[in-house]
């Protein structure tokens, strides 16, 4: 990356080849890079992991249905300034003590390259993405109450997350790297359990494995269970000390999982398979 280096993934996260390309070409291209995929997949986990991979500090932008993308840039409080100049405060004679640095600006002024993360910037509305374009193209903006400029000595490595659940503009898409990280494979998958969980029972993870991509599966379910929550499922596995013979030839729809509260989040599901196994117990 920086010095020739280049990201291979860390102890702690599995990268795929394609996910490592994606993160050294973005790098390389100094492209914000766009990271897609469902919930749970490991896309914010990745900008920690990248900053710690290159020694670098991570600045965090997460993202909220109402955030506006000048908040990113600055803020300025004209309210406060107001009080300030009612109570006679000296403060108030200067305006730069009321301009609050947002994310971008820590970025491009950061004494060390940083790697920036702007979560799950589909949560905003659509124009966000549009209102940056312009400060990530020059890497520089304007502070218009005190007229001063703000730019990057360097551009940062950007990388950017979203859950697909609503569409860019084609504008700002022009301008990232993308990648789409898939759900993990049974491979890939037992490769994550092995980092989480050195020396675990095989057999364990192969029962939970097979419950859990059969969960999965299931039609009608409204939230799938994610790489995080099978993790979690695992450590309570673990901490319950779940007898094998309570996951062999457990078939989720015809008995819902022991322990079901850690991958299935919300009543609709729940109740879905309920009546599955209602419905195989009647069928029996």
């Amino acid at each position: 990356m920086r010095g020739g280096m280049r990201f291979e993934g860390t102890k702690s996260y599995v990268a795929t080849e394609d996910l490592k390309v994606a993160v050294n070409a973005a790098v390389a291209l100094r492209r914000p890079l766009l990271v897609k995929g469902e919930p749970g997949t490991g896309k914010t986990v990745l900008a920690h992991e990248i900053a710690a991979a290159v020694g670098a500090p991570l600045i965090e932008w997460h993202v909220k249905s109402t955030t506006k993308a000048h908040q990113g840039l600055y803020e300025y409080d004209a309210v406060a300034r107001l009080r300030d100049g009612q109570l006679g405060d000296a403060r108030v004679h200067d305006i730069a003590n009321y301009i609050k640095r947002g994310k971008l600006w820590e970025a491009f002024t950061s004494p060390t390259l940083p790697v920036l993360l702007i979560d799950e910037i589909d949560k905003a509305d659509i124009e966000f993405p549009n209102d940056l374009l312009q400060e990530l193209d020059r890497m520089e903006f304007h502070v218009y109450e005190t007229g001063e400029t703000v730019k990057a000595a360097e551009r940062p490595i950007v990388v950017i997350t979203s859950n697909n659940e609503k569409e860019l503009p084609d504008a700002f898409l022009r301008r990232c790297f993308f990648h789409y990280i898939a759900f993990p494979d049974r491979e890939t998958m037992q490769a994550i359990i092995d980092v989480h969980f050195p020396g675990i029972q095989t057999m364990l993870v192969r029962q939970a494995m097979d419950i859990f991509y059969e969960v999965r599966e299931v039609p009608g379910l409204k939230k799938k269970p994610s790489t995080s929550e099978l993790i979690d499922w695992l450590k309570l596995l673990l901490h319950e000390d779940m007898p094998l013979d309570v996951l062999q030839s457990r078939d989720p729809k015809k008995a819902i999982p022991p322990l079901h509260g850690a991958l299935l989040k919300n009543e609709q599901d729940v109740m879905l398979f309920e009546r599955l196994a209602f419905m195989s117990r009647r069928g029996a």
